[in-house]
């Protein structure tokens, strides 16, 4: 019997063998949640429909005492303040009345005829109970009725109380008949899960036989063959299903694909000769397009240019041209800047050096109609940024936003860190560009098209997003009233 089980389970395709599986597991979990639910629904909901009928024929039987009490004192010694006592009373006895329900299926023949006796006596009772309370006390039926009004409480009392406790019986009864199912339950449950449990662990046992140890022999298989080794001994599995197409198959293409790489090999060792001459001509071009490119550098020395530019401004300190010295001190110090300094990143103080330096010079040039201002809150000793930062995306902001205005106008630029995070926006009150335009610019910074997006603006866009994984550049901008690039970088790639 086990042998032919065994010979059906490795005819199976894997699809059937994962499906039985599968559904042994999904009839564990069905079964369990089943338990879990017929178990939670007594705990849950029919506990507490006991607990709530108790609750609410306990609450029954405290609103009739009180209404007695307080309607008997009222009679007795009426004032205001009793008055008041009284109303409150029979609102919390009507309202407990009210919520007794009559679900004849729930509540049985006996506990839903005394409820439907309760209901109904005190409608009656309310309808004597306020022509009593109604009618004066110097009326000639005013005593008979009032007597009349105390049996009627008496006889609602006993019947709640009744009520009450015949309610209190039936729930014990419930509980116990249910409590007894909700022991036998999980024992038959807990031995058919077992039960299904063994040929779930058996199905896996087969599946680990059929399924798992051919795949590992042909993975152990596949790595020998990638080490070369091509004429190893053929794997044989008993499977009839994919596994054993497959299994079949790839001992036919080990022998195959051996002699066709032997071919390739010989191939590849040709190619390779052919190969290191081409990257030994590839070198050597490299090597002279350096040399050229040093020899341009050398040809342009930037120590020549510092030192005319020193000299130039020692004249002008020599001639008293103070204004002069400063530009031609700002002036090489921007060349120093941006010819020598060859580091990825610098302090965010050497960076607002430069826009001061670079804002000095265009005041100069400009004059009064451009101005700007520097809105910085963080340690620029101990913040380091990409060096290149701020001055293009300025001199972007000067050439495209104020230059083009006849009165000029203002940049600002703003920095702040919040939950370890570098904020920077450079604003201009340009005047700003429309909204094709904006688009335009925004899709080739993000397809890193240098065209109306400016080379230096690119730039650093660029080099922003490669040098910090998850750092954000943005532009907004809006016609006749400015542009602002916002930079967001994690300090934690700083």
């Amino acid at each position: 019997m086990r042998e032919k089980i065994t010979k059906a389970w490795q005819s199976l395709a894997i699809r059937n063998k994962i499906a039985c599986f599968t559904g042994g597991v999904l009839l564990i979990v069905f079964i369990s949640c089943i338990i879990v639910a017929w178990t939670s629904r007594f705990s849950m909901v029919d506990f507490s429909n006991i607990l709530k009928d108790n609750s609410q024929n306990g609450d029954l039987v405290r609103a009739m005492e009180n209404e007695v009490e307080a309607f008997e004192n009222c009679v007795n010694n009426p004032d205001d303040e009793k008055r008041r006592v009284l109303e409150e009373s029979m609102d919390a006895a009507e309202a407990a009345v009210r919520r007794l329900s009559l679900d004849y299926g729930s509540l049985g023949k006996e506990l839903y005829a005394k409820t439907w006796s309760i209901i109904n006596s005190y409608e009656v009772y309310k309808e004597r109970r306020d022509e009593i309370l109604s009618m004066p006390a110097d009326d000639p039926e005013y005593i008979s009725g009032l007597y009349e009004v105390y049996d009627m409480q008496s006889y609602l009392l006993n019947y709640t109380r009744t009520l009450m406790i015949e309610s209190a019986e039936a729930g014990s009864v419930t509980y116990r008949e249910k409590y007894a199912w909700t022991v036998r339950v999980p024992a038959i449950a807990i031995g058919v899960i077992a039960v299904l449990l063994l040929v779930v662990i058996w199905l896996a046992r087969m599946m680990n036989r059929s399924i798992i140890y051919p795949v590992m022999e042909l993975a152990e298989a596949s790595r020998k063959i990638a080490s070369n080794e091509f004429y190893i001994e053929d794997i044989e599995v008993k499977n009839k299903d994919e596994i054993g197409e497959l299994v079949g198959a790839f001992n036919k293409m080990k022998y195959a694909t051996g002699r066709y790489i032997q071919t390739q090999e010989e191939k590849r060792i040709a190619l390779d000769r052919l190969h290191e001459k081409e990257v030994e001509r590839l070198e050597m071009q490299r090597r002279l397009e350096s040399a050229q490119m040093e020899l341009l550098k050398s040809q342009i020395n930037p120590h020549f240019l510092f030192n005319t530019l020193n000299v130039i401004g020692g004249m002008a300190n020599l001639e008293e041209a103070e204004i002069t010295e400063k530009m031609i001190k700002a002036l090489s110090d921007l060349f120093r800047y941006n010819l020598k300094n060859d580091q990825p990143v610098v302090t965010l103080t050497r960076e607002l050096k430069v826009v001061r330096d670079y804002m000095y010079l265009q005041h100069m040039r400009f004059g009064a109609r451009i101005s700007y201002e520097i809105d910085c809150n963080v340690d620029t000793e101990k913040v380091f940024v990409p060096t290149f930062t701020f001055q293009p995306l300025v001199e972007n902001a000067i050439i495209h936003g104020l230059s083009p205005k006849i009165e000029g106008g203002k940049i600002k630029i703003r920095v702040r860190e919040r939950k370890r995070t570098l904020f920077i926006s450079v604003y201009d009150n340009g005047r700003g560009m429309p909204e094709e335009t904006l688009c335009k610019v925004r899709k080739e910074l993000t397809e890193s098209i240098d065209q109306s997006a400016g080379i230096g603006i690119s730039n650093v866009s660029g080099r922003i997003h490669a040098m910090y994984p998850g750092s954000r550049f943005q532009i907004y901008s809006r016609e006749k009233k400015g542009t602002v690039v916002q930079i967001s970088i994690p300090m934690e790639g700083m």
